[in-house]
């Protein structure tokens, strides 16, 4: 009752000085706004590159031979992984949306008078790089299930090469044993990725080719896709555990995308910074709210004190009406953001790629939970940590003082 009682005594003083009130609500929410929409935008970054990410070259998980991705590029055949058929467990994965083996290898592609070189690989079309958000086809088709004979270019190897889709290739390539194997393929098709570095050497070819063309049985690795990623450590530790350690290796998505992992702490500093600008307007903004209040009441404070209110009591009013100003604040920055949100949204702003990456993305706003709970938490904090000073001057004033003030 006595909280009640409080609150309503420091709701009124909110309402008696509306003007000074609202401003202070004003500047709280939409510092706290543009932390939040700052906040989610990045969010949102992290979402869609990741996706990407994993659905264009990594997969949420890999098995492969143990340190295969530290000593694989001196000897890569010396660690194949035996027939498909013996990746029984990976069938029975939970949140298992599909597999696929893939099988790595460099060599020249020729067009005409051209010759260059190309990193390749082979996969099963008909379980592999199942969504057109993987590898978007800008011209010619997909690789067909039974299609050995066709080859899908990356756009920037497409273009050195000079090539369209339905033109004629030449593959060549050195086979395990030192010898030199080649094909006649059709360009199927020409794709593009989220990596522009990817794009400008990869060549795919359907597995079975892939193999004939190496002369070799099994793949370099195994592609495990799920159905929602945060399922990925979990499916990860249960691999782990029925694959032989001494056979296998299971690495996650989040081991191998080393360039995500330095794009996301790039940006996570970025919005550190911001961070610290909203708490520091906030802050200096409120601070200066409080200090005002308390002069403009002094005598009020006095007749307070007169009257038997403890001055521990006073320090509370003041540090729960800067809370009060922040919760408020808080939830109307809140307010804003989402409604910036949907109008992102509405908007449809297709933003430009960064740097090194080969398309865009649409702009977009996740407010998670998490985004909301921390604005709120640095809301009501900071207001009410800028409130302690202007409290602790108000229950520090002598009360003889303080009543002749407005004398």
């Amino acid at each position: 009752m006595r909280l009640l009682a409080l609150i309503r005594i420091i709701l009124r003083n909110l309402l008696r000085h509306s003007r000074r009130s609202l401003i202070a609500i004003t500047s709280v929410a939409c510092g706290i706004a543009a932390l939040a929409v700052a906040s989610g935008f990045i969010a949102w970054m992290f979402v869609d590159f990741r996706e990407a990410t994993i659905e264009s070259q990594y997969a949420h998980i890999q098995v492969t031979r143990p340190h295969y991705h530290e000593d694989g590029r001196a000897d890569p055949f010396s660690f194949l992984l035996p027939p498909d058929s013996a990746a029984g467990p990976l069938a029975s994965t939970p949140h298992l949306r599909s597999w696929g083996p893939r099988l790595g290898f460099t060599g020249l592609v020729s067009h005409g008078d051209t010759t260059i070189s190309f990193v390749g690989e082979g996969f099963n079309p008909a379980s592999d790089l199942t969504g057109d958000r993987a590898l978007r086809i800008i011209a010619g088709e997909r690789l067909g299930n039974t299609d050995q004979s066709s080859v899908l270019l990356g756009r920037g190897l497409a273009t050195l090469l000079g090539v369209r889709a339905g033109d004629a290739l030449v593959v060549l390539v050195d086979t395990p044993t030192g010898g030199l194997n080649a094909i006649d393929a059709r360009v199927a098709g020409i794709f593009e990725s989220v990596s522009k570095a990817y794009d400008d050497s990869a060549l795919l070819v359907h597995i079975a080719a892939a193999r004939k063309l190496l002369k070799v049985d099994g793949a370099h690795s195994w592609l495990v896709y799920l159905d929602n990623t945060a399922n990925t450590a979990t499916v990860a530790a249960a691999l782990r555990q029925s694959l032989d350690p001494r056979q296998f290796e299971v690495r996650s998505w989040d081991q191998l995308a080393e360039f995500y992992t330095r794009a996301v702490e790039l940006l996570r500093q970025q919005i550190d910074v911001v961070r610290f600008i909203v708490i520091a307007i906030i802050l200096l903004g409120i601070g200066n709210t409080m200090m005002m209040s308390v002069m403009e009441r002094t005598g009020e404070i006095g007749t307070s004190m007169a009257l038997g209110i403890r001055r521990r009591a006073l320090l509370g009013q003041f540090l729960l009406e800067g809370g009060l100003i922040g919760l408020i604040g808080g939830l109307g920055g809140l307010a804003l953001a989402f409604m910036f949100g949907v109008g992102i949204d509405w908007l449809h702003i297709e933003m430009p790629p960064p740097p090194g990456l080969a398309r865009g993305y649409i702009a977009h706003v996740l407010l998670t939970p998490g985004i909301a709970i921390e604005a709120m938490l640095i809301a009501i904090f900071t207001t009410t940590l800028a409130s302690l000073y202007p409290a602790w001057k108000a229950s520090r004033m002598v009360i003889v003082d303080s009543i002749r003030h407005n004398k």
